[in-house]
């Protein structure tokens, strides 16, 4: 069993014991209180524990995990005063990716794969929008045509739209002007090179839970500097992750260690605007994929970025200094001190905003499950570099990735934009030379006209939509495929 994971000092030791941090967790506080360090921290200690790690570089200097530290003075410091003095310094196993491809291994989802619940949220879309972007996935699901990127999707749009009428018994109305929504929506979306992101091949879970040959989790660090200029697309990508996990891994009960830890930094972007439909399936996520072995650790500067549901949900808890200069400020404090399991010894309310950086309020479950009195103390220094490392450093460690080469090279197979280019190849044309259009090139039986390329379509559609085909993909809880990726 892993040793449990030292993560503050003050009057008492507070540890985090890696058998209870799939219980998921919080780390808040203000900009510039130590959010970041305490994430580092927190991440190098599963990874030497052994548990893979992912998590979302939003500033740009947590690269430094993949090198050893003890340059900075005040950390060396920082350890001597906790009585570290003799615990070395170290990189941990680290992966970089990036949906850009710029500063790390491409990484990609489908069309398909995301689904229509996320898709919406990243197109901004209305409930009747919403609607009939479900129509657009049913239809694909019933005819197993593959939505692999954003040809594949306006191709399928395109024909949704010119077939809406035949469209209207099976499945609900489709209105020219919801088309039109979801076609603009695009055009936004391509305006963010969201179409990078799309595309095959697509990202492997196999390659985020990777141990090296010591036993030590790799940090897969998602470089999110970029990315978080476009916030919808960052949420939308890290919920696609949490649903693909949650659909893909089976159940493992109660382990000595999670599978994989994942950090979700700048919480607050999450839950901004969402619907209350999203909501209630990311409670649901948060809740139930403790038991595929994920512990969730959101980041965010105060606790009431999170839903009430949600924070529920969260045992583990650091939490570094907020502000009370408002009225507002003040209510967030006191809330914030509420959420903890009182100690006599210590007024949490005061306290949250005398602490200095890299000081904390702590409070983990402790081997029962039962959150420990909150405790404050400093927090044990990461062993690794604290900083962004150069670019040639992070160029050789993406170069030696054993997945190197994969991700890098686009794959355009065959999907809905071939198929119904093709369909439409084949519809019937005039044979040269007629003067009437009675004469058609076809194979079809004499006296009987063939089908054009919409009437095959639609029969095929309506077939499918009774049939065992139509079954056969199912959506799991965020909308992602079900039981299967490809």
């Amino acid at each position: 069993m892993p040793d449990p994971i030292l993560v503050a000092k003050g009057t008492e030791e507070s540890y985090l014991l890696p058998r209870m941090a799939n219980r998921h967790g919080l780390v808040a506080g203000a900009t510039g209180t130590g959010k970041t360090v305490t994430l580092q921290k927190l991440a190098e200690s599963f990874s030497r524990a052994g548990t893979p790690v992912f998590l979302a570089d939003v500033k740009g200097d947590l690269s430094g995990l993949s090198q050893p530290g003890g340059q900075n003075p005040r950390i060396v410091e920082r350890m001597k005063q906790l009585g570290l003095a003799d615990v070395p310094f170290a990189s941990s196993p680290t992966e970089f990716w990036d949906v850009f491809g710029e500063q790390g291994l491409p990484v990609r989802s489908t069309i398909s794969e995301m689904g229509p619940l996320l898709l919406s949220r990243l197109l901004n879309l209305n409930e009747t929008q919403s609607g009939v972007l479900s129509i657009v996935f049913k239809v694909a699901d019933d005819q197993g045509l593959l939505l692999l990127d954003l040809k594949d999707f306006r191709a399928m749009l395109q024909f949704i739209g010119d077939n809406a009428s035949q469209l209207k018994t099976t499945y609900g109305n489709v209105s020219a002007a919801s088309i039109g929504a979801i076609q603009r929506g695009l055009l936004t979306l391509e305006e963010q090179s969201a179409e990078r992101f799309f595309g095959e091949p697509a990202l492997n879970l196999d390659d985020l839970m990777q141990t090296n040959s010591q036993g030590q989790g790799v940090i897969n660090v998602l470089a999110a500097d970029k990315l978080l200029q476009f916030p919808k697309l960052y949420t939308t990508f890290l919920l696609w992750l949490l649903s693909e996990l949650f659909e893909q891994l089976p159940e493992a009960g109660d382990l000595d260690k999670p599978k994989l830890v994942f950090f979700f930094d700048e919480a607050h972007l999450l839950f901004n605007e969402a619907p209350k439909a999203l909501l209630e399936k990311i409670e649901q996520v948060v809740r139930l994929i403790r038991s595929k072995g994920v512990g969730i650790y959101f980041v965010t500067q105060n606790p009431m970025d999170i839903p009430d549901v949600v924070l529920g949900q969260l045992g583990n808890r650091v939490q570094h200094a907020l502000r009370a200069f408002t009225p507002k400020d003040q209510k967030a404090v006191k809330a914030a001190a509420q959420t903890f399991r009182a100690n006599p010894k210590l007024d949490v309310e005061k306290a949250i905003t005398e602490l200095g950086v890299g000081e904390a309020l702590v409070s983990f479950l402790d081997e029962k499950g039962v959150p420990a009195a909150v405790q404050r103390g400093l927090i044990c220094p990461p062993v690794s570099f604290i900083g962004p490392v150069a670019a040639a450093d992070r160029e050789r460690i993406v170069r030696a990735s054993l997945v190197y080469g994969h991700y890098q090279k686009s794959v355009d197979r065959e999907s809905a934009y071939e198929r119904l280019k093709a369909k439409a190849a084949e519809a019937p044309v005039e044979a040269p030379g007629s003067d009437s259009g009675s004469r058609r090139t076809s194979s079809a039986p004499r006296g009987r006209q063939p089908d054009t390329m919409a009437e095959a379509m639609m029969k095929s559609v309506a077939r499918a939509a009774g049939s065992q085909m139509g079954r056969s993909l199912v959506r799991g809880v965020l909308g992602s495929l079900f039981g299967g990726r490809r």
